[in-house]
């Protein structure tokens, strides 16, 4: 995925970002026990979100162990596991196989092609374990790319396709919160699909590359219309997380949601500031 569903750290108490941490260690160990090496690179702080998010909803035990790895072998870490770990392990590298496969299509991306054959034969098994969500993956991975290569320029439905992505991995089971969950998932990838796009909007230009916001670039206060984008988006998943009876973990879910999100979002921010700032000094000059 992408890496902007995080925590706001510094404002997160030490016991919360040590729980958050124990939970991403989890699920690290989850992918490495279960699809090797391979499948450990492809962890995710979106995924370690739905991890917790879903073991709240449905009160999941949790395991608590150690261990150690190559990122931290001096000390061992805290890890928590619930029975949510493996089904965030089955999407994290679900997703990341077929958005691989999605960029070897489009943009004939070699790393991208090596990485998915590692996890071609964990991808047949989870296709056969999850029929509907590899379905619906591959489907609207498809409509993405059939929208890039004819330059759709109408970002509510590019978006949206991505937010059905997002949107059947967090149902995890047919319940009276599945449709709350639903749209938190639609929400959030729409806000994931914009960040992104508003991210690489500088990089995709110089490489010629398709990207939704050109045309919007153009326009008047184009980032204040990003911004306004965003915050609708997050309106809808915070509205539908609220109706959740979420009670473990609700302060670090919150700080994602209402906190965490927005801190790639100032940084992209303020690196646009900088590069305008030494355009204009390089204009002057």
């Amino acid at each position: 995925m992408f890496g902007y569903v995080v925590t706001n750290k510094k404002e997160l108490k030490i016991r919360e970002f040590e729980l958050y941490r124990s939970f991403y260690c989890g699920l690290c160990r989850e992918l490495k026990e279960g699809y090797g090496i391979s499948g450990q690179i492809s962890l995710s702080y979106d995924m370690t979100f739905v991890l917790l998010l879903l073991s709240s909803l449905y009160d999941a035990k949790v395991r608590k162990g150690t261990t150690r790895c190559a990122v931290h072998p001096v000390f061992r870490q805290t890890v928590r596991k619930t029975a949510l770990t493996e089904y965030a392990s089955d999407m994290n590298v679900l997703l990341t196989y077929h958005k691989c496969m999605d960029d070897w299509v489009d943009e004939h991306k070699v790393l991208k092609r090596s990485y998915a054959a590692l996890l071609q034969k964990s991808e047949k098994r989870l296709s056969e374990q999850y029929p509907e969500k590899t379905k619906v993956i591959k489907q609207r991975l498809q409509e993405l790319s059939k929208m890039e290569k004819r330059n759709e320029t109408d970002l509510d439905q590019a978006a949206g396709c991505f937010g059905k992505i997002l949107e059947e991995i967090f149902a995890y089971r047919r319940d009276c919160w599945e449709p709350h969950l639903r749209k938190m998932g639609f929400y959030l990838g729409k806000f994931i699909y914009i960040l992104d796009a508003f991210d690489d909007i500088e990089k995709d230009r110089k490489k010629n590359n398709y990207n939704p916001l050109f045309d919007m670039e153009k326009e008047p206060d184009f980032e204040e219309k990003v911004k306004n984008l965003l915050l609708m988006m997050m309106t809808e998943v915070c509205r539908e997380f609220e109706y959740l009876p979420i009670i473990k973990y609700q302060d670090i879910l919150r700080n994602v949601l209402y906190s965490g999100v927005w801190c790639r979002y100032e940084m992209i921010v303020k690196a646009r500031s900088k590069e305008r700032e030494r355009k204009d000094r390089e204009n002057k000059q």
